[in-house]
């Protein structure tokens, strides 16, 4: 779909600003999520970074309302172009500043639980989780600047193996008698969940570059449902 917007708009710098804004966005997302996972596991001080991702939140919530209001600007002066694709941008610029909602979620559970992780069967796994949606915004960023439309296949398939590995991870918390300290526990399921949530926007973004607007927003079934 994007690169619909790209071969329309090649000169129209309005619009290209956008698709430059929602880069942006990614980038300070993908700050965030690895400043938050450094908190997490101790590396850094919450203190330290406390105020810039915060900062950063807010500069995502403003390049968000700076791309729907160049968006809107355009499509009020060029009322012929397709409406659809212009609502996909402004669409996942949402999906854009809800992961930093999430990030920024991330760094709140690294800040309220410092006692460290000790049960391997859920910190090793959610440690590689955090790793592949590192690799994962990357990948959607490219796609996102390229119209790549294999590269944002590539980057749904990696969301739903993170977003299924999420949902065990859940359920053998719930299904587990072993004791365990509940503040740990609800640490893991925490994170579980705000992991699933930033792959899940991650996915919506990767959808509008290969997708039609019905797709956004719109998770299909599990196999095993």
């Amino acid at each position: 779909m994007f690169k619909k917007i790209y071969q329309a708009l090649a000169s129209e710098t309005m619009v290209d600003r956008a698709f430059k804004q929602l880069t942006q966005m990614l980038e300070h997302g993908l700050w965030m999520f690895q400043r938050a996972n450094d908190v997490l596991h101790s590396k850094i001080p919450a203190d330290e970074v406390h105020e810039a991702i915060y900062k950063r939140d807010k500069e995502i919530n403003e390049l968000q309302r700076s791309i729907r209001r160049k968006v809107l600007r355009y499509l009020t002066v060029n009322p012929g172009y397709d409406v659809a694709v212009c609502l996909a941008l402004i669409s996942v610029a949402k999906d854009a500043e809800r992961i930093g909602d999430y990030c920024k979620n991330v760094f709140e559970v690294g800040r309220a639980y410092s006692k460290g992780f000790h049960i391997d069967k859920y910190h090793e796994p959610l440690n590689e989780i955090a790793d592949q949606t590192v690799e994962m915004f990357s990948m959607v960023s490219k796609a996102c600047r390229n119209a790549d439309d294999a590269l944002a296949e590539q980057a749904i398939g990696r969301s739903r193996i993170i977003r299924r590995r999420c949902d065990r991870i859940i359920d053998e918390l719930f299904a587990d008698e072993n004791q365990m300290e509940i503040h740990e526990a609800v640490a893991y399921s925490l994170l579980a969940r705000h992991y699933k949530r930033v792959a899940g926007h991650l996915s919506n973004i990767s959808t509008a570059v290969v997708g039609d607007l019905d797709d956004l927003d719109f998770e299909p079934k599990r196999d095993d449902e």
